[in-house]
């Protein structure tokens, strides 16, 4: 029986002391600055927002990313959410 299972990919978020953010399920990392970063996740958007925010460990390939700082939110965006470049602005 378990052979006929599909195999989903899971995302998963571990948050250590709001200091460390451990993410799996990442396909992108879209922007990322000091105060903001936006990931593409198998789930949707992941936008993480806090102070020091510094990507310290990226392996797309295993799709798993690793933040250190001050973590004050982490707010999903949906898929059919905001567009994400300014052609899409203009024509949604």
């Amino acid at each position: 029986m378990s052979e006929n299972r599909i195999n989903a990919k899971a995302q998963n978020i571990l948050i250590e002391d709001r200091n460390n953010i451990t993410i799996s399920g990442v396909e992108q990392v879209d922007s990322f600055n000091e105060n903001t970063i936006i990931l593409s996740t198998i789930k949707g958007g992941l936008s993480i927002k806090g102070e020091n925010l510094n990507v310290s460990k990226l392996n797309l390939d295993e799709g798993n990313v690793r933040i250190s700082g001050t973590v004050n939110s982490l707010t999903y965006i949906s898929k059919e959410g905001a567009p994400k470049n300014l052609m899409g602005k203009i024509f949604k």
